[in-house]
């Protein structure tokens, strides 16, 4: 079956992904007070929140946390990644909108 070959396929590239969250791939500079860095923060910490998301499933699969902590964990993992693509919407259509503006 294609099924365990396309999850061992996502499992490698969020190895891969999980290689590069050290690296500031925005290129900004942490401290930098402007957008971009207010930006990265937001996408770390949405990272941060969906690791820990999955640190408990896992612990929940060895019997070490709760079905109500699982819950809690993805619904908190959910509502950030509806964040970061409400955000994400909202600069393409700016961006959008800036092209369709006449010279």
């Amino acid at each position: 079956m294609a099924i365990p070959l396309v999850a061992a396929g996502v499992a490698a590239a969020y190895r891969s992904a999980d290689g590069l969250a050290g690296a500031s791939s925005l290129g900004v500079a942490a401290n930098d007070g402007g957008f971009g860095a207010a930006l990265t923060r937001a996408v770390e910490q949405t990272i941060q929140v969906g690791r820990a998301s999955d640190s408990i499933a896992s612990a929940a699969l060895t019997g070490q946390a709760s079905v109500t902590d699982v819950v809690l964990a993805v619904s908190r993992a959910e509502l950030a990644l509806q964040t970061v693509v409400a955000v994400r919407d909202r600069v393409v259509a700016a961006y959008q909108d800036v092209m369709r503006m006449p010279i």
